[in-house]
């Protein structure tokens, strides 16, 4: 899918805050209703920023940041046999890891793919390999056609952008720390992106749940 398709598919609006908080008065949250109107509009505006800013490199360039990042995801990950790794598919110019899932398929992980089920509702996780059917998700992007439901050891979420504290920006749809906020079992959090989309502080919300690894095409830093 080329970038242009990836824009006419997004959508207009990423911004809805995570877990239903939206629905809840801000002093719950330790907000004043101005304070949480203005995180959420500077979110909206630094996500297109950044979403922008990552399109723009150069299809080689991002590639060849792509395989930095995938050098130091194995160190991060040791030994993948026997692991559930939840992956995800490159989506607005984020790194396409896919030759990383084929090559920890091969040393016997079981990579994952994340469903969007329905708005407001964790994300489910399904074992897709290379060559396997795919079907079109939420916002076109594909999704395993089958596959066995599984939860991850490991989950690899893409970053918009992140800060200092392992704290990730979205897309807004909270669905990552929804989905980590109800596994009784907490997976190892990496999230990975380029150097270029680290930002001061994603003004971290009580929802926020930052990720234990961070990498980037220019090392690994753990909360």
């Amino acid at each position: 899918m080329s970038d242009q398709q990836e824009a006419d598919d997004a959508p207009r609006e990423l911004a809805s805050p995570a877990c239903l908080m939206h629905e809840v008065d801000p002093a719950y949250m330790g907000l004043s209703p101005t304070a949480a109107f203005d995180i959420a509009t500077w979110r909206r505006m630094e996500r297109q920023r950044l979403i922008d800013k990552r399109k723009s490199l150069p299809l080689a360039q991002r590639e060849e940041l792509t395989r930095l990042i995938a050098t130091d995801l194995d160190g991060v990950v040791g030994d993948p046999a026997g692991k559930h790794i939840s992956l995800f598919w490159p989506f607005l110019g984020e790194p396409d890891l896919r030759g990383w899932m084929g090559s920890i398929s091969s040393r016997n992980a079981t990579c994952l793919l994340p469903i969007v089920v329905a708005k407001g509702e964790p994300l489910i996780f399904r074992s897709w390999r290379m060559g396997e059917a795919l079907e079109r998700g939420v916002w076109n992007i594909p999704v395993p056609a089958k596959g066995k439901q599984a939860v991850p050891d490991i989950l690899i979420a893409p970053l918009v952008g992140f800060d200092s504290d392992c704290y990730r920006l979205g897309y807004g749809g909270g669905f990552f720390d929804r989905t980590l906020a109800g596994l009784d079992r907490k997976p190892l959090t990496i999230g990975v992106g380029f150097t270029t989309q680290e930002i001061k502080t994603i003004h971290p919300l009580p929802h926020d749940i930052p990720m234990d690894v961070i990498v980037t095409d220019t090392g690994v830093r753990y909360r």
